[in-house]
């Protein structure tokens, strides 16, 4: 008996865990996104103060609220998989548009000992589905890295050319700190790619050391599948770094 009292008292400490997390969207379940158009082509303005998630569509934001929030480090954000620091405000606030495939998705939030997740399916057959992404994100606040993605048909993609002729694209340039930024391509053309990062600045922030972490995604969504992890040092403002040269598919 009382190591089923015990049992139940973990649960309920658990349960209450993850309802210290909340998620106001996306919401769990199916759900089919036609006509739902992603905007995520702000307005670029150095220095920003925030990623701009303000007339976003509902169903391409991650948003939601930490209670308690734990400020001594960043929480983190897991998206299909893909690990990141996540910037959370003053009251607990989180608000990231991100720009999800058809199919199946899950989005996880961690802070501290606490964590809360959320699934959904979209099954919006008309969607076009990303078969390259590229996700950066990196380990401080109050800087501001850039990822660089030239494709094989030299096709230069960053925060000055967000959309390019061939179907790629890079979402939002985050300037403030952890990231992430994405280039995604639902029809990227086969040949080699380069990915670069480049440090454009740390602001006030007097710790010039950050950590790059890269993720390539290829056949996103599919049986085929592949993630490619990489981190890298990043020591100085004005420092541009090849992280990855492969080709696809």
């Amino acid at each position: 008996m009382k190591y089923f009292i015990r049992y139940c008292l973990i649960l309920a400490t658990s349960l209450a865990a993850e309802q210290s997390i909340t998620f106001d969207h996306p919401y769990g379940g199916w759900k089919k996104s036609t006509a739902e158009e992603e905007g995520f082509l702000q307005q670029v303005n150095y220095p920003a103060s925030s990623v701009n998630s303000v007339g976003q569509n509902q169903k391409a934001l991650i948003q939601g609220v930490i209670k308690n929030h734990t400020k001594t480090k960043p929480s983190t954000l897991i998206v299909n998989g893909v690990v990141m620091p996540m910037s959370v405000d003053e009251g607990g606030k989180f608000s990231r548009p991100y720009s999800f495939g058809s199919g199946s998705n899950s989005i996880e939030v961690r802070d501290g000992k606490t964590r809360n997740q959320v699934q959904f399916y979209d099954n919006n057959p008309d969607k076009l589905q990303s078969r390259l992404r590229v996700v950066l994100s990196w380990d401080s606040d109050g800087t501001d890295l850039d990822l660089h993605v030239v494709s094989p048909d030299g096709q230069h993609t960053y925060y000055g050319n967000r959309v390019v002729r061939n179907g790629g694209a890079l979402d939002v340039d985050v300037t403030n700190g952890y990231g992430p930024e994405i280039y995604a391509n639902p029809t990227p053309p086969s040949g080699v790619y380069h990915i670069y990062v480049n440090y454009y600045g740390a602001g006030d922030n007097q710790q010039d050391l950050t950590t790059a972490q890269l993720t390539i995604i290829t056949q996103e969504g599919t049986l085929h599948e592949k993630k490619e992890f990489f981190s890298v040092p990043m020591r100085k403002s004005g420092e541009l770094t090849l992280v990855s040269s492969f080709s696809y598919p």
